[in-house]
C-alpha cells in the first residue's frame, strides 16, 4: 500500500482549522483526503510523492491538463504587469468577443469569480426582466451553493446525503420548482400549474454533478420549444459544458440557443471565473446600466481572463476531434471490461466526460443515479488509487480527460478498473 503518511498529518491539523478539514464538502473522503503538491499533464503527485494519473482535472477547468505551457508563460507575463487593478481592462474585451464568436446567446456578458455567482445573478436578473419570483429547477443539476438552488442538487449534497442544506429559510425555496430531468410532461404540468408566476428554467444541459446524465433525443429542444411558447426563459447552466464538449458548448452540439446562460470552470484556464450572458435586451437590466445590481472587487480579473484566453486560443487551435475521441475510447474500454466480467453496471458520458455508474441502466435522471452502489464506489475508488488512478471522490461526479491525458495512460487506466472490479465483485 502507497504511504500516504504526510497526507494524513496535514488532514490532522486541518480538522482542526477549517469545518471538516476541507475548503469543499467534495473534496473529504474517508480516511482523509490526498494533499497534492504539484500538477503536470495529465498527473499529479500528493504530498508523499505518489504519482497519480488524474481524471478529477479539478473537478473540470484544466482541459489542457496541469500548468500547461502556454498557460503558465501567460500568467508569468501578467503577474509582472500586476494581479488586480479593480478598474476595466482590455481583456474583458477580447474574452467577451471571443465567447460571442462561440455562443450567439451571449451577446453581453458580465464577469464574476465562481459558477456559483454567475447562476445566483443570472436568476436574479431572470426575475428582474420578467417581473416574476418563481423559477423551474431541474432535480440533480447543480447550480452552484446559493440558497434557491441548493435543492435536490447533485454533487456533494448528493454524496453526503443532505440534498437541502440547514440555514436556508423555507421561504427562499418556496419559489423553486422542481421537475425531473428527461421529463418534458413535468416542466408543461409544472408550468400550468404555476401560469403567469415562472420567471425561468434552468438546467445543466447534461446533468455533470449527479453524472454525467445525458439529455434525451428532443429533450433540449423540446424545452426551448416549451418554454418560448410559455414566455418562460431558458437558462442553460454551461459552467461544465461551456468549452468543454465543442468551443460553442452545449448549444453547439445540441444546435440550441439559450435566453440566458452561465460558463465557468474552462474560461478561467484553472483560475475562478464565472460568466453569465444574454441578449442585450435582458442584459441591460444589470446595473449600472439597468436597476439589477451585481458588483464583485475579483470580476473580471486579469489574472483569470489571462488564464482562460490562453486555455481558450489553445483550443480553438487544436480543436476537439482527438480530445472527444479519448473519451470515446475510454467509455468503449470500460464497457468492454463490464462485458468480459458480466457486471451488469452503466457507463455514461460524452466527449471528454465519462462515468462508470455501480447500478443497472439506463441513466435517465438523478433519482436513476441514486440507485448507484455508493459503498461499492468507495470501495473500487480506493483500490484505483492504489493503482495510481486518481477519480473524483463520489460516483455522483463525472470524470474528464484533458488533451494531456495519452493512449497509454487511457490502456493504464482501463486495466486498472478491469482488476479493480475483479476484485471488489468477486
Amino acid at each position: 500500500m502507497a504511504s500516504r503518511h504526510r497526507s494524513r498529518e496535514l488532514f490532522g491539523k486541518a480538522k482542526g482549522l477549517m469545518p471538516g478539514g476541507v475548503s469543499s464538502p467534495v473534496r473529504a473522503f474517508p480516511p482523509h483526503p490526498l494533499y497534492i503538491s504539484k500538477g503536470k499533464g495529465s498527473r499529479i503527485w500528493d504530498a508523499d510523492g505518489n504519482e497519480l494519473i488524474d481524471y478529477c482535472m479539478a473537478f473540470g477547468p484544466l482541459i489542457l491538463g496541469h500548468a500547461p505551457p502556454a498557460v503558465v508563460k501567460a500568467l508569468a507575463v501578467q503577474a509582472k504587469l500586476g494581479t488586480l487593478y479593480g478598474a476595466p481592462i482590455e481583456k474583458e474585451i477580447e474574452m467577451a468577443e471571443l465567447i460571442r464568436r462561440h455562443y450567439p446567446s451571449a451577446e453581453m456578458m458580465r464577469f464574476v469569480s465562481s459558477g456559483t455567482e454567475a447562476t445566483m445573478h443570472v436568476l436574479r436578473l431572470a426575475r428582474g426582466y420578467t417581473g416574476k419570483d418563481r423559477f423551474i429547477k431541474v432535480e440533480g443539476a447543480f447550480h452552484g451553493a446559493h440558497d434557491s438552488v441548493l435543492v435536490k442538487a447533485g454533487s456533494g449534497a448528493t454524496t453526503h446525503s443532505v440534498p437541502n442544506s440547514i440555514g436556508i429559510p423555507a421561504e427562499v425555496t418556496r419559489n423553486t420548482l422542481l421537475v425531473p430531468f428527461n421529463d418534458l410532461d413535468a416542466v408543461k404540468r409544472t408550468i400550468k400549474e404555476n401560469k403567469g408566476e415562472v420567471a425561468a428554467l434552468i438546467t445543466e444541459p447534461i446533468i455533470g454533478n449527479a453524472g454525467p446524465i445525458l439529455p434525451e433525443e428532443r429533450y433540449l429542444k423540446g424545452l426551448r420549444e416549451l418554454t418560448a411558447e410559455e414566455d418562460v426563459l431558458l437558462i442553460l447552466d454551461e459552467v461544465i459544458t461551456g468549452f468543454r464538449l465543442a468551443m460553442g458548448g452545449a448549444q453547439e452540439l445540441f444546435r440550441i440557443k439559450a435566453d440566458l446562460m452561465t460558463l465557468g470552470k474552462i474560461a478561467g484556464g484553472g483560475l475562478p471565473i464565472g460568466i453569465f450572458a444574454g441578449p442585450e435586451e435582458i442584459m441591460s437590466h444589470i446595473s449600472p446600466r439597468g436597476k439589477v445590481y451585481q458588483a464583485g472587487t475579483f470580476s473580471g480579473n486579469p489574472m483569470s481572463l489571462t488564464a482562460g484566453l490562453a486555455t481558450l486560443r489553445e483550443l480553438e487551435r487544436v480543436g476537439y476531434e482527438d480530445l472527444n475521441g479519448k473519451g470515446e475510447r475510454m467509455r468503449n474500454g470500460l464497457k468492454e471490461v463490464l462485458e468480459d466480467l458480466r457486471l451488469d453496471y452503466t457507463v455514461e458520458g460524452i466527449g471528454s466526460m465519462y462515468q462508470l455508474f455501480l447500478s443497472k441502466g439506463p441513466i435517465r435522471n438523478y433519482e436513476d443515479a441514486k440507485k448507484s452502489d455508493t459503498a461499492l464506489f468507495t470501495k473500487l475508488f480506493d483500490l484505483l488509487l492504489e493503482k495510481g488512478i486518481y477519480l473524483p471522490p463520489s460516483q455522483f461526479e463525472t470524470n474528464f480527460l484533458s488533451t494531456a491525458h495519452t493512449d497509454e495512460d487511457i490502456e493504464f487506466t482501463i486495466k486498472a478498473f478491469e482488476e479493480a472490479l475483479r476484485e471488489v465483485t468477486r
